[in-house]
């Protein structure tokens, strides 16, 4: 687990310097959780017990709601905080795409591209939603992950899905969002003041 949370922070942290983390998860990480899923799969449909916690459907799945950085948790925050017209606007623009997990919008035009203002939430959040995910799977309060969804699949849904529909996983991933949304919410804050500070400047 540590492993993986390390390679996917990587991944992200690459983001703010506009490289896409997929040069990390597709790269090294994306393949050996899809073998993890593949086995799961197999186990499922074999009815034998299921191998894997860590897979390409628990990674994304709790790691990444709404996008690289768990960006819909930015949007919520933005929404219920943020005073900058622009970034309020993006994020009205930027809230269904996310939905589906698409967040190039927010990452590009919020933006989290060089935006140091957004580096630790960015990398955080999905890391605390795959570790709250792993705990709560390995405690066994969540059925392990056995179906491979799309990658678009809206948050929640796409928990209970993998789940083979354990509505436990809809609990799990409403926590990690709530808690996002926290998290997110006092850097939202620094982002509206340094731009103020840089509209002032000019």
């Amino acid at each position: 687990m540590i492993g993986c949370i390390i390679l996917y922070s990587l991944g992200n942290f690459l983001w703010i310097l506009g490289i896409h983390q997929s040069v990390i998860y597709g790269s090294l990480l994306g393949p050996l959780l899809l073998i993890n899923i593949t086995q799961n799969m197999a186990a499922y449909a074999a009815n034998e017990p299921i191998p894997n916690i860590l897979t390409d459907s628990l990674v994304p799945n709790f790691g990444m709601m709404g996008g690289s950085g768990s960006t819909i948790c930015l949007l919520i925050a933005t929404f219920i905080v943020g005073r900058n017209i622009a970034t309020k606007s993006v994020s009205k623009m930027a809230f269904i795409p996310g939905i589906f997990n698409i967040n190039e919008p927010v990452i590009f035009g919020y933006p989290i591209v060089y935006n140091i203002s957004m580096l630790i939430p960015f990398i955080f959040v999905p890391a605390f939603g795959i570790f709250v995910a792993y705990m709560a799977t390995a405690i066994g309060f969540m059925d392990r992950t056995v179906v491979y969804v799309p990658w678009t699949t809206p948050p929640l849904l796409n928990g209970y899905l993998s789940t083979a529909g354990d509505w436990h996983a809809i609990i799990v991933q409403a926590f990690i969002l709530i808690v996002g949304v926290l998290v997110y919410i006092p850097f939202v804050k620094i982002n509206d003041n340094v731009l103020q500070q840089q509209n002032n400047l000019k």
